[in-house]
C-alpha cells in the first residue's frame, strides 16, 4: 500500500489468485499492509472542527496585554501587505481572558464551555501558513498544497488505514453549514481512488443523503443491483484492473449497505434530553441547535467506525458565505456569534467523547485557515495573518493542558516552535500509527505524500 503501488493488481486479484503457497504469502502481506500501522496508533478516528474563514487566536486562545496598553498607536515594527492593505493602527481584544481548569490556561470569555475543558487540550500557537488567500490557505491546510486536485487529509487516512464501518464511508463531512471557499474539492481525493473522497451527509434535511430512499421495492432493486454488478466485474476483469472501475464497484456496495445505515444514523431520537441539551440541540439559537447536531453526530459516527469525520461551520444569522470567521469588519459582533454557535456544542463533544470511554481514541483538531492581525482594518476588523496563529489538538495521544509555541508581543509573527501544516499533518498521521514519510501514493510518476517533501511531527503536544 505504501511506496509504489503497483496498479496491474486490485484486491480483487489477489483474492482470486492467491490460495497456496507464495501466493498466500503475498496475500497476508497485502492485508497486513491494508492496516496501515508503522507503529501502535494512539487513536482510530479523527473529527476536524473547521472553523472556516480564520478565527482570531489574539480573540481567542492567544492573550496579548500589550494591544491593550498601545490601542490606537501605529505598529512600532513594519507590517507585511494584507489581503485588502487597509491597515490601521493597534486594536485590543474586546474581550477578556480567563485562566480556567488546573492548567491555567487563559482563554477568552466568547468560549466560556471551551474554557472549561482547557485541561483536555493542547494549545497550539505557533502554528504558520504560507497563504492568505481564503481557498489557497483551504487547500493548503486540508491537503498540503494550495490547490484544487490533491488529496485531503480524510481522503490520505482512508486511504492509508481503511475504515472500520462496513455499512458508512470512512471520510464523512458533515454539511449543516457552509462549504469553505474552494468548494468541495477541499474535501476532495485528488489522485487517490475515489472511493476516499469526503461523503456529505446533511443531518437538518429530511433525506440527509440524496436519493437514500429506495424509490423501488427491495427485490427489484437487488436484481437490478446484482445485473449492474455483474456487468461491472466483467468489465473490471476484462480491462487492466483500473482503480476507479474498483473504486466505483465498493461505492455501489456501500451506497447499498447506507440506505440502512443512514437514516438510523441521523435519527437523534433515541439520545437523551439530557445528552441533547449536553450539545445546546435545545438552543433557540438555529446556528448553535444545528452545529449541536453536527457535533452530536461526530460522536454516532465514530461509534459505528467512521475514520475521519470533518464538520462544517454553520453561519450565525447576516454571516452567511463559506468563511463565516472573516470579520473584515465588526470583529466583535461577528466573533461573537461564530462563538456562540461552536462553544458549547464543542465542549458538550469533549464530554460526551470522555463519559463514553471513546476520547481515548479520537483526536479532535479545532482550527481555521489561519489567524488575524492585531492591528483593524477600517475601524473595528482584523485582516488576514498567515504569520502565526492558534489551533488546539485534543483527545488520544495528546498532552491536554499545555500551551505549545508562542507568538510576539503583538501576536503577529511566530516567535518560537514555529510550525507548518506540514508539521500538524505529520502529527495526526502519527497518532494514527502511521508514518508519514511512508505514506505514499504514486501518481505522474512521482511518489505524493500528504506531508510532500517536509513535515516533523509535533513531539511537545504529544503524552
Amino acid at each position: 500500500m505504501y511506496g509504489r503501488r503497483p496498479v496491474a493488481m486490485t484486491r480483487r486479484d489477489a483474492l482470486r489468485a492467491a490460495a497456496m503457497g507464495f501466493g498466500n504469502l503475498a496475500l497476508q502481506g497485502l492485508m497486513a499492509a491494508e492496516t496501515g500501522l508503522h507503529h501502535k496508533a494512539k487513536v482510530d478516528h479523527v473529527i476536524f472542527c473547521f472553523m472556516s474563514g480564520g478565527v482570531s487566536h489574539i480573540d481567542s486562545f492567544d492573550p496579548k496585554p500589550r494591544l491593550k496598553k498601545e490601542a490606537g498607536q501605529p505598529m512600532p515594527m513594519p507590517v507585511d501587505r494584507t489581503m485588502f492593505n487597509d491597515n490601521s493602527t493597534i486594536m485590543p481584544c474586546p474581550w477578556e481572558f480567563q485562566n480556567y481548569g488546573k492548567s491555567g490556561i487563559p482563554v477568552s470569555s466568547i468560549f466560556p464551555h471551551m474554557g472549561g475543558c482547557v485541561d483536555d487540550l493542547a494549545v497550539i500557537r505557533s502554528m504558520t501558513v504560507k497563504f492568505m488567500e481564503h481557498a489557497q490557505a483551504n487547500f493548503y491546510f486540508h491537503s498540503g498544497q494550495p490547490f484544487t486536485g490533491f488529496p485531503t487529509m480524510g481522503a490520505w487516512t482512508t486511504y492509508g488505514l481503511g475504515s472500520p464501518s462496513k455499512n458508512l464511508p470512512g471520510f464523512v463531512v458533515l454539511g449543516s453549514g457552509e462549504i469553505p471557499l474552494g468548494g468541495i474539492n477541499v474535501y476532495g481525493n485528488g489522485f487517490l481512488p475515489a472511493v476516499h473522497q469526503g461523503s456529505f451527509l446533511y443531518p437538518d434535511r429530511k433525506e440527509p443523503l440524496e436519493n437514500v430512499s429506495p424509490k423501488e421495492s427491495d427485490t427489484t432493486q437487488k436484481q437490478r443491483l446484482q445485473f449492474v454488478d455483474k456487468f461491472d466485474r466483467e468489465f473490471l476483469a476484462a480491462s487492466v484492473q483500473d482503480a476507479q472501475v474498483e473504486a466505483a464497484i465498493r461505492n455501489y456496495e456501500t451506497a447499498y449497505r447506507m440506505q440502512s445505515s443512514v437514516p438510523e444514523l441521523t435519527d437523534l431520537s433515541g439520545e437523551s434530553e439530557a445528552t441533547k441539551k449536553l450539545y445546546a440541540i435545545d438552543s433557540t439559537t438555529e446556528s448553535t441547535a444545528a452545529y449541536g447536531r453536527q457535533c452530536l453526530l461526530a460522536r454516532r459516527l465514530v461509534e459505528r467506525g467512521v475514520r475521519f469525520i470533518e464538520l462544517t461551520h454553520v453561519a450565525p444569522k447576516g454571516l452567511g458565505g463559506g468563511n463565516s470567521w472573516d470579520q473584515h469588519g465588526d470583529l466583535k459582533g461577528g466573533h461573537a456569534k461564530n462563538a456562540f454557535t461552536v462553544d458549547q456544542p464543542i465542549a458538550g463533544l469533549i464530554k460526551d467523547l470522555k463519559a463514553r470511554g471513546l476520547f481515548e481514541r479520537t483526536l479532535i483538531l479545532w482550527s481555521g485557515e489561519f489567524g488575524r492581525a492585531p492591528f483593524a482594518q477600517g475601524k473595528d476588523g482584523r485582516d488576514h495573518n498567515p504569520s502565526g496563529f492558534s489551533l488546539w489538538l485534543a483527545g488520544g495521544g495528546v498532552k491536554g493542558g499545555t500551551i505549545f509555541g508562542a507568538t510576539d508581543e503583538y501576536g503577529y509573527r511566530t516567535i518560537e516552535n514555529p510550525l507548518t501544516i506540514h508539521d500538524l499533518h505529520a502529527t495526526i498521521l502519527h497518532l494514527l500509527g502511521v508514518d508519514h514519510t511512508r505514506l505514499r501514493f504514486r501518481f505522474g510518476g512521482r511518489d505524493f505524500r500528504l506531508t510532500d517533501v517536509a513535515g516533523e511531527v509535533i513531539r511537545g503536544v504529544l503524552a
